[in-house]
């Protein structure tokens, strides 16, 4: 225990003279109850009076209590501190959003079920009828001549075909077969080759257009801006899904090969997609203009490609990311749209677009054999889904203002 002495007076006991026998007496009683105070170290004095100014116990107080305030710094401080790059930084905050983990986990697992899939399960192709119900009866008639010889044979073969189709789940058929006899199960894996394909090429060309258009509008500005800015207007207005219902009936109408086709639908999506794009590029590339960086490449006299692809391409990248994943749900939601319209490629390949296409059909059929559109519904909306999810998780994570 410390005693703790008023600032205003120090301490000062006055000893009264004492005869022999009350000095060893009092030797006695201060051997008994320890070392004098004078013996001990500052440490030490505990419990006891000694004769101390008020205002030095008072500063040495306040010392000791400053210096158990202040830890003491470590030798390496960043040997101690971790530092995280910006890349990890984006990814601890993208990963902190459950609904984002939750898109990444379905996005994982419809691409191993679209792409490795049909390597697992290749009992049936995307295109193969189930025809075990045919029925074929080969009967040969010989007929002989006058001579007993050999004249002639007849092959009469009677064939029943009859596909398997609209078959309910079980069996070979895990979730049945359609009106054709194809295997829904395995075209749900095929057409989500497809359908993810589309998507992904779709978003990337129309990704490269908007970069392209886009930066040289916001960097040249003037004349450059103004003409591409009109062009991206005009674009703008035209109604993709008009457009691609003439284009469909065209295609249709002319006998075009399913893969042609498939590639023209891209292209035509792309070439309609790409002005939001160029427009959100633009933007970014004119603010990033004015900031101080851009000032000081412009002194430095650093020529147009370096400052284009080292210093404001690098600044619009994560913008663009979030827009290409937030699009590639309304691109598949597109050709989901032009399948279910059996305007998109022959039945023969599978995408989740033209698997629908059994509800326009009358409702004592689709509503019979839900088994061949369910399915293909859930994976529509969980794909569509799970691109928003990792779309927003992406913004949130990007953005520097974020404190969650």
């Amino acid at each position: 225990m410390r005693w703790s002495i008023p600032a205003s007076r120090s301490i000062n006991k006055e000893v009264e003279p004492m005869d022999n026998n009350s000095n060893d007496s009092l030797s006695k009683a201060v051997a008994a109850e320890g070392p004098s105070p004078a013996d001990l170290s500052p440490d030490q004095v505990t419990g006891q009076f000694v004769n101390v100014p008020a205002e030095q116990l008072a500063e040495t107080e306040m010392a000791g209590f400053d210096a158990m305030r202040q830890p003491e710094e470590p030798e390496h401080l960043e040997d101690r501190v971790k530092t995280l790059s910006p890349a990890a930084v984006v990814a601890k905050r993208f990963f902190r959003s459950k609904l984002s983990v939750i898109g990444l986990v379905t996005l994982v697992v419809l691409f191993i079920f679209s792409f490795f899939g049909p390597v697992i399960y290749n009992k049936w192709d995307q295109n193969e009828a189930d025809r075990s119900g045919m029925v074929v009866e080969d009967t040969r008639r010989v007929t002989y001549g006058e001579n007993g010889e050999y004249d002639a044979y007849i092959y009469l073969v009677e064939v029943n075909d009859s596909l398997n189709s609209n078959a309910l789940p079980g069996g070979d058929h895990i979730l049945g077969t359609d009106e054709n006899g194809y295997d829904v199960f395995s075209r749900l894996m095929y057409g989500g080759r497809i359908s993810l394909t589309l998507g992904f090429v779709v978003v990337i060309l129309q990704s490269l257009f908007g970069v392209i258009l886009g930066g040289l509008a916001g960097y040249f500005g003037k004349w450059v801006d103004m003409l591409i800015m009109r062009l991206v207007d005009i674009f703008a207005s035209i109604p993709t899904l008009p457009i691609m219902l003439i284009v469909s009936f065209v295609l249709q109408g002319q006998q075009v090969d399913a893969m042609a086709r498939l590639y023209v639908i891209m292209a035509m999506l792309a070439i309609l997609g790409w002005s939001g794009v160029a427009r959100m590029v633009r933007g970014q590339i004119l603010s990033l203009r004015e900031q101080e960086f851009m000032m000081a490449a412009e002194a430095t006299g650093l020529s147009f490609g370096r400052k284009l692809f080292k210093h404001l391409l690098p600044n619009v990248l994560p913008q663009l990311i979030v827009s290409m994943t937030l699009g590639l749900g309304n691109v598949i939601l597109t050709e989901a749209t032009l399948g279910y319209l059996g305007l998109s490629v022959p039945a023969d390949y599978a995408t989740w677009g033209n698997m629908i296409n059994v509800l326009t059909k009358p409702v004592e059929i689709w509503g019979q054999y839900p088994n061949q559109w369910v399915p293909t519904g859930i994976l529509i909306v969980l794909a569509v889904l799970a691109f928003n999810f990792v779309g927003d998780g992406l913004r949130d994570a990007f953005d520097p203002k974020m404190k969650r």
